[in-house]
């Protein structure tokens, strides 16, 4: 029998860390015998706000954000990994660039996943609507179950 696929995606928010963390923590034996992908997306729209304050930006700018951005991605990957080895769960890291609710769901059907878990800021619906959820458009959107862990109020 093929070992399931299991998608976390985070970022660099505490609620994301959460869901992780509530995942390896709340279905450990169903993740440790999964595939485990933990997955960040690298929203290009920070790329051009950040090189809008300097004008009109040369191309080596953008490219010097682009890859600290990655940079920064690998290290949140990294941490993710070593979160999961400290649970005795191996896992796989991947990021794309792009609108990071659209990425996740592409790279959920691209890898065949089936459960993506994703963390939730408890936004409520004014912030939603001006702001967007990304859980709340994986859980619209995405072709596979979505389980959205939210953070409790301390």
């Amino acid at each position: 029998m093929d070992k399931k696929k299991v998608m976390v995606a985070i970022d660099e928010s505490e609620c994301r860390h959460y869901a992780l963390q509530w995942a390896l923590e709340n279905l450990g034996d169903a993740i440790s015998k999964s595939d485990l992908i933990i997955f960040t997306a690298r929203p290009t729209e920070f790329i051009y706000v950040q090189a809008s304050m300097f004008g009109a930006a040369p191309p080596d700018l953008l490219m010097s954000i682009q890859e600290n951005q990655k940079k920064a991605a690998l290290a949140l990957l990294g941490r993710a990994k070593e979160i999961c080895a400290k649970h005795g769960v191996v896992a796989e890291t991947m990021t794309e660039m792009g609108d990071p609710k659209i990425v996740i769901c592409e790279a959920a059907e691209k890898h065949k996943i089936q459960l993506l878990i994703v963390g939730s800021h408890s936004r409520g619906p004014i912030q939603r609507a001006f702001l967007g959820s990304v859980s709340n458009y994986c859980v619209h959107n995405a072709k596979c179950p979505v389980l959205v862990v939210r953070k409790p109020v301390e």
